[in-house]
């Protein structure tokens, strides 16, 4: 069917980049993002979404879109943290090729005409992956490590190493992605486990260009937590391994201890020693019902149903207004 000419061609890419306090990365991120889209030579948009910033990210990226129609906008009602806000602009893309990137510019946009190219050739998901982590610490080096190591030993769905969320989509793939309902999310390990033809595409993680980085390091064991609660119940096997082992060898030296008062007809006192042995199985014990615990956490979790995301508004989409309520901004 023909396109008639008041109808707008269809997006062939989508970009979308979750924002949370960013208001000073928004102006460089636009004047480096743009220019490397419009060389492409293809449609596309930009989708950013607020996930609750408590700065004036908002009406930045209000004030960059009377200049570009192409900048779309999706408020949520609060902050519901970076995986949902990658759900959220996932299911509003409406390209062809869906890509998702930060907006301190850590993933930087000349990149994308190479994953372009590689989705060209036929690949339905193409992923950054990082050649260096020099510019972090040791610490967070030897802990990126060791997650990738411990997450693939321990899930049958395996991360490739030093890719993270920045990737280029198919619109095929993106569908599937839309099916996983799964309220505990982690990102990472869902774009693995949806599978389609995958190639990474290495490249240089440049200095956070602005603002500082809101995941600290409890926040990144939890994240990693997460990801491994959520794609393997090793924990809960390896807890019954461990319970079984530690069963085995206290029989071994209760049968040791009988044969002891046999042999020499005397008792072994030894107080400190079993208050050590009780303190001991006690913390194990405890360990063991904090894993049980967590996947209880996340059982609860989801049959709750609640939804993933709340949108109090849209800018430059369809449906301008989640809620009837939502109050209009200034001059709109």
């Amino acid at each position: 069917m023909s396109m008639t000419p008041s109808e707008d061609p269809p997006i062939e890419l989508s970009v979308v980049v979750p924002m949370r306090n960013e208001s000073l990365s928004v102006s460089e991120l636009f004047d480096t993002l743009l220019p490397v889209l419009q060389d492409t030579g293809k449609s596309y948009e930009i989708l950013c979404i607020n996930d609750g910033s408590t700065d004036d990210t908002l009406a930045l990226l209000l004030a960059r879109q009377k200049d570009e129609p192409a900048i779309k906008i999706v408020d949520l009602s609060r902050g519901f943290g970076k995986e949902a806000a990658l759900t959220s602009g996932i299911d509003h893309a409406q390209g062809a090729a869906v890509v998702t990137m930060d907006a301190d510019l850590q993933h930087p946009p000349d990149v994308i005409p190479d994953f372009i190219a590689k989705w060209e050739e036929g690949y339905e998901v193409v992923y950054g992956a990082r050649r260096s982590r020099t510019k972090d610490g040791w610490l967070k080096r030897l802990t990126s490590q060791g997650f990738y190591a411990v997450f693939n030993r321990l899930s049958d769905t395996k991360l490739p190493p030093d890719a993270g969320d920045f990737r280029l989509m198919d619109r095929v793939v993106v569908e599937a992605l839309k099916r996983l309902g799964e309220h505990s999310r982690f990102m990472k390990g869902m774009f693995a486990w949806v599978g389609f033809k995958q190639v990474g595409v290495p490249f240089e993680c440049p200095e956070r260009q602005a603002g500082e980085s809101q995941w600290s390091y409890f926040k990144l064991l939890r994240f990693a937590l997460d990801g491994i609660f959520s794609f393997s119940s090793a924990p809960l096997r390896l807890w019954t391994w461990i319970g079984t082992t530690t069963a085995f060898f206290a029989l071994v030296y209760a049968f040791f201890l009988v044969l002891r008062v046999f042999i020499y007809g005397r008792d072994v006192p030894g107080y400190a020693s079993i208050i050590v042995a009780i303190l001991f199985f006690g913390g194990v014990q405890l360990i063991s019902v904090g894993v049980l615990g967590e996947y209880i956490g996340r059982i609860f979790r989801e049959t709750k149903s609640r939804p993933i995301y709340i949108v109090k508004r849209t800018y430059g989409l369809d449906d301008p207004k989640a809620f009837p309520d939502a109050s209009p901004e200034p001059g709109d």
